[in-house]
């Protein structure tokens, strides 16, 4: 993580949701410096699904940030909860059986993701 990248990273940490347009310019910015950055890719993820409801998009940027670092911690909570919200309880299950996996995770957030998929797939 570069220092320039970071700083633009944490601006638009900053922004979010509250001003997505400086968000997205600072995103921008910190992708410049690292195409690749899995935070900035999962932010934008984020801005997609928590504020866009474009769930599609937001799979992308996710997809991309978890090839990007398959072992990055912040990235599956918002992920599940976008493919959930996408209705994608397949892929969803998936994934939430692979983060139970990731060394340092937050277990007690994924197993609450995987109790919602339970709930939303009995709705069906």
């Amino acid at each position: 993580m570069t220092l320039t990248k970071s700083k633009y990273y944490f601006e638009a940490l900053d922004y979010f949701p509250f001003n997505l347009s400086e968000c997205m310019d600072a995103l921008n910015y910190a992708l410049s410096y690292e195409p690749e950055d899995a935070d900035s890719l999962c932010l934008i993820g984020r801005v997609y699904s928590e504020e866009l409801k474009d769930y599609e998009t937001a799979k992308k940027y996710f997809d991309e940030a978890m090839q990007s670092n398959i072992g990055n911690i912040n990235i599956p909570k918002y992920y599940i909860e976008c493919l959930l919200n996408n209705e994608d309880y397949k892929e969803a299950e998936k994934l939430i059986e692979f983060a139970l996996k990731i060394k340092g995770i937050d277990k007690a957030e994924i197993l609450n993701c995987k109790g919602s998929s339970v709930r939303a797939e009995r709705r069906v």
